[in-house]
């Protein structure tokens, strides 16, 4: 089958960033399936997977967390899947990703693909979705007010894949106010495209911001970027007993200027489900079930941005290197292999 891979961690103009080559058709067992991928998106996990991770010498490592596709073969566990079912994902970085032909993927961790929706619209949204969604009602727990707070949440970052579908996502209770950041007009706008209420920028202090708008201090802040360099403001602006959760990577984070105001501090992992195994891996595919219903409901929609042509190394590295330059806004995708 073909697949884009890489053997060293290479920056992304390096042409052996990022290879086209030839691998063995995998074989599904356990819960696998057997995917024949259609379309494939981009991750800001893509390029820092490709920058610290080495396959073993003589080994291909392949890239890719979100996938649409068609189910080819299944392992013998498998119990909610056939052959011919379309589907959406968005895999587990302990295995090969899906940036080739043919796909494994534990069902448990899959969902029937929106029947609204095209392939590069449905692989855009997968691995966004349930980071948003856990995000939002798993750690900050946006369902549940907090006490005397009027409900609002402020989403940093939230012109990027995962910002713009925690915007719909956080307008689904619909009490809650939703706040979006970013630092450009065309992020803006489609932040406010999405549903955000009010969008501020994140080039500039954000505390100030929020009084100069008139707007109460929210009990919900979730950071997706620069989380070292807005964390300063987030400990000014939030509530007393807010809850603060966060996805990215910042070098250090010391949470004690929370302890005054009793904040709550919460990561989300997306991987984190299908890394350990935990009990409750299956949520995961729920989760992509109620996403999928939403969307033929006409209650999401899609955050594709632009389709950046068939699946292969040169469109990859060029996707690679705009999610790099962290100009991005939605989602890329690529579609099909071509001839």
């Amino acid at each position: 089958m073909r697949a884009v891979g890489y053997q060293k961690s290479l920056p992304v103009t390096d042409e052996n960033a990022l290879v086209d080559i030839e691998l063995p058709d995998p074989v599904a067992e356990g819960h696998d399936l057997l995917v024949e991928v259609k379309a494939v998106s981009v991750n800001p996990v893509d390029a820092k997977v490709r920058m610290r991770a080495e396959p073993p010498p003589g080994e291909w490592k392949v890239l890719g967390w979100d996938a649409a596709g068609i189910v080819r073969a299944v392992g013998p566990d498998v119990k909610r899947f056939r052959p011919g079912d379309e589907v959406w994902y968005a895999g587990a970085v302990t295995r090969q990703g899906c940036n080739s032909e043919l796909h494994l993927v534990d069902e448990r961790i899959v969902g029937k693909k929106p029947c609204t929706l095209s392939w590069a619209e449905a692989a855009a949204m997968p691995l966004t979705a349930v980071t948003a969604w856990e995000m939002l009602f798993d750690r900050l727990d946006i369902t549940r007010p907090i006490p005397g707070v009027p409900q609002a949440i402020l989403i940093i970052g939230a012109g990027g894949g995962v910002g713009s579908m925690a915007v719909q996502l956080a307008r689904r209770p619909g009490n809650v106010t939703v706040i979006g950041t970013a630092s450009r007009p065309e992020t803006a706008e489609w932040a406010k495209a999405f549903g955000a209420d009010t969008v501020l920028d994140h080039s500039k202090p954000l505390a100030p911001q929020i009084e100069a708008a008139g707007l109460s201090a929210p009990g919900y802040v979730f950071s997706i970027t620069q989380t070292d360099k807005h964390f300063a403001d987030v400990v000014k602006l939030i509530a007393p007993q807010g809850r603060f959760g966060l996805i990215d990577d910042p070098p250090s984070l010391d949470i004690m200027p929370f302890k005054a105001k009793s904040v709550s501090a919460h990561w989300e992992l997306m991987f984190t489900r299908s890394t350990f195994q935990t009990a409750d891996v299956i949520r995961q595919a729920e989760i992509l079930e109620e996403v999928s219903s939403l969307v033929d409901a006409g209650v999401l929609r899609t955050t594709l941005s632009d389709v950046a042509g068939p699946i292969n190394a040169a469109n990859l590295r060029r996707a690679h290197a705009l999610l790099e330059s962290g100009k991005a806004k939605g989602k890329i995708v690529l579609e099909g292999f071509g001839k």
